[in-house]
């Protein structure tokens, strides 16, 4: 193979690298711990899907107007370990879930806790970079003493 030949087969290679990192984000790249959401209302939608799951939900705006907001969870396997299966959620339940609005003002959010209609909290967020340390996440490892 011809020296040209390596270089371009390199190249490829790298940007193929770099596709699944493209895809996935941290916490802090799209959505603002500073800007704490709660919505109410019924699933529309759940896209059971990697590397996170999503819940489509109807809520209600302060003037009334209904709102589709799409809410992300942790990805299904970690939903799952957390006690939120495929069949634990279905189109309909009217739910509370709290969380944190996308930077770019879209509807959409990043889902700490989900609220289900007999009461039941569970964590469905995402951990990682620049998401909240409240102590909710039960896959969060606790802080070293003195930080």
């Amino acid at each position: 193979m011809s020296h040209k030949g390596w270089i371009l087969g390199a190249a490829v290679i790298a940007v193929a690298a770099t596709v699944p990192v493209l895809a996935h984000h941290a916490f802090s790249a799209e959505f603002d711990a500073k800007a704490p959401v709660t919505l109410h209302g019924p699933i529309t939608k759940i896209e059971w899907i990697n590397p996170h799951a999503w819940i489509h939900m109807e809520n209600k705006a302060a003037d009334g107007k209904s709102e589709i907001w799409m809410v992300e969870g942790c990805t299904p396997n970690t939903l799952q370990r957390n006690g939120i299966a495929r069949d634990s959620i279905k189109v309909g339940t009217v739910i509370v879930v709290s969380g944190y609005r996308a930077k770019d003002g879209r509807m959409r959010a990043n889902g700490r806790d989900i609220t289900f209609p007999d009461g039941r909290t569970l964590f469905m967020g995402s951990s990682g970079t620049g998401a909240p340390r409240d102590g909710k996440d039960p896959n969060e490892k606790p802080k070293p003493k003195g930080q």
